[in-house]
């Protein structure tokens, strides 16, 4: 037996050996699309082209007996990190004319992310951070674009401080709120003006497919270059006003942070044994769990800028704090018939989302067991 194993193992072995070489010259082949891609200011991700290599992969495997879902997640993997990869290439230069890039607050994580974007594009780049206010009249004197990277709470007072920028400037901010913000720049700046919303944390490996919001500021014919620029990152933009912004963060980031913040406070008071909890999960609550403790490996100021920049966040916060209560209401009279009504009545309201979360969940609870130790 132990002979035999033995045989079919390092048959194996040479099968990963061969796997490993052919990921190699893939990779090498991704390399060399980076650079045609750089050349000619081609996005990195083109949604179309992936769609149709995966949907033809998937009937390759299928007709070889190989399970399509199979294929479909080892390459979707290997594409991640082949998106990569292609960042190293850089970028085509949209604007070559541009003079200088300012990133106020460059030092911090998102200003770094995009230093570096920039940078690969072909851009000049500095950075004003705290201690160089003394320099700031110099380091902006020439600036063609100005990207305020800072705290939410300090975005205000830091966009009111800056100096007259030239008057074909664009000025930009990467604030996780947007009314308000977008109305400071309007204030303190005569020129193009672009609300940014990076929807994702500066810990990324590359850009593609994230999503970044924008919001009109003023002269949009200026900056429209950026936003192409963007694309060729691989991003996908999302147009949206402050306004419309701000009302739905309110929902994806004010409400959702705090929910979990809640959970997390909830856990630690019950002293709940993490190890125990981990050990006895299943993968959608190891998921959850994670989630929850991925929050509280962060910067904490962020999350109280983001729970509490705006009352109307506060109102919304409450009233879910009240259909909470309702809900337990339901428990504390045992009324199952009402609860499994109101069941029904939410599946109704997620309509046909409710199945394709469903399906989509089933990657990531795989994925989670795949990393449970």
């Amino acid at each position: 037996m132990v002979a035999e194993l033995t045989a079919l193992r390092d048959q194996i072995d040479e099968v990963d050996k061969t796997l490993l070489d052919l990921l190699a010259r893939r990779l090498a082949l991704v390399a060399e699309v980076g650079e045609v891609k750089s050349r000619y200011g081609l996005p990195i991700y083109v949604p179309e082209r992936e769609a149709s290599m995966l949907a033809s992969r998937r009937d390759e495997a299928a007709a070889l007996g190989v399970p399509p879902d199979l294929i479909e997640d080892v390459l979707r993997r290997i594409m991640r990190e082949s998106y990569s990869s292609e960042n190293d290439k850089g970028f085509k230069t949209l604007n070559p004319a541009l003079r200088p890039v300012v990133i106020v607050g460059g030092h911090g994580q998102m200003g770094r992310l995009f230093a570096k974007m920039l940078t690969l594009s072909g851009y000049q780049v500095r950075v004003l951070d705290k201690e160089d206010w003394a320099a700031a009249d110099t380091l902006l004197a020439d600036a063609g674009m100005v990207i305020v990277s800072v705290p939410i709470h300090l975005t205000e007072s830091v966009i009111a401080r800056l100096p007259r920028l030239p008057d074909d400037c664009i000025l930009v901010d990467l604030a996780s709120v947007k009314n308000r913000p977008l109305q400071a720049m309007l204030a303190a700046h005569r020129g193009p003006v672009l609300g940014l919303h990076p929807m994702f944390g500066p810990d990324i490996g590359s850009l593609a497919k994230q999503v970044v919001v924008w919001c009109d500021g003023r002269q949009p014919e200026a900056y429209q270059w950026l936003l192409e620029q963007i694309q060729v990152w691989g991003a996908r933009l999302h147009r949206t006003s402050a306004v419309e912004h701000d009302q739905n963060m309110a929902f994806i980031q004010a409400l959702r942070h705090f929910t979990t913040f809640a959970y997390g406070l909830h856990l630690a008071e019950e002293n709940a044994q993490l190890a125990q909890l981990l050990a006895l999960s299943s993968p959608i609550y190891r998921l959850e769990l994670a989630m929850v403790g991925r929050l509280f490996a962060q910067d904490p100021q962020l999350y109280a800028d983001i729970i509490m920049s705006s009352e109307s966040n506060l109102a919304l916060i409450k009233r879910y704090h009240q259909r909470f209560g309702e809900a337990i209401a339901l428990l504390e009279q045992g009324d199952k018939q009402a609860f499994i009504s109101s069941f029904r009545r939410i599946a109704h309201w997620f309509g046909d989302y409710a199945p394709r979360f469903q399906a989509e969940s089933r990657t990531l609870l795989r994925q989670a067991n795949d990393s449970r130790p």
